[in-house]
């Protein structure tokens, strides 16, 4: 296999988000808020943290409508996207217009006693408590402390590279 030769270029913001696109992510939803202050947006930055104790981890940025609610309630929930989640992951992302609690709607979730609500179909989920924030720069790096785990066999993966959705079933 030949590999093309890198020509590097600064490391502008455009230079940088466009290199960006380039990794694959998965689609991870993270839910808060309860009622009508309820909403949650899409995040491909998130991960494991720690299994001892379990703690995970995503990237959010502060200007989502999400962060001050989640900054606020202290709890949110985490679910991994599956196949046939593309039309919840642009509710989420916001690339429909919808927002708030309706981005909710035609979906199955479960209410947790926590009030977190997990996609009941979701490959996996966790409700998760707030255990820390730290922000850099234009983003809030967030852990969670896992609550509960949910997981639903044979839901696929739904990755995210070059600007587009990619379903693994």
């Amino acid at each position: 296999m030949n590999a093309l030769p890198l020509s590097p270029v600064p490391a502008t913001p455009d230079a940088f988000r466009a290199a960006m696109r380039g990794f694959m992510g998965v689609v991870s939803l993270i839910t808060v808020g309860r009622g009508e202050q309820a909403t949650g947006l899409v995040v491909t930055t998130g991960s494991s943290l720690s299994a001892e104790p379990p703690m995970i981890f995503a990237c959010i940025n502060r200007t989502s409508s999400s962060f001050p609610i989640l900054k606020a309630e202290g709890q949110f929930g985490w679910q991994a996207l599956g196949a046939a989640h593309e039309p919840l992951a642009h509710r989420f992302s916001g690339r429909t217009g919808v927002k708030g609690a309706a981005r909710y709607d035609g979906a199955a979730w479960i209410t947790l006693p926590s009030g977190v609500r997990l996609l009941a179909d979701a490959p996996v989920a966790f409700d998760c408590e707030l255990a820390d924030m730290i922000d850099r720069e234009t983003h809030t790096i967030v852990l969670g402390r896992v609550r509960a785990v949910h997981a639903c066999d044979g839901a696929g993966s739904l990755l995210y590279s070059h600007g587009a959705y990619l379903a693994l079933p």
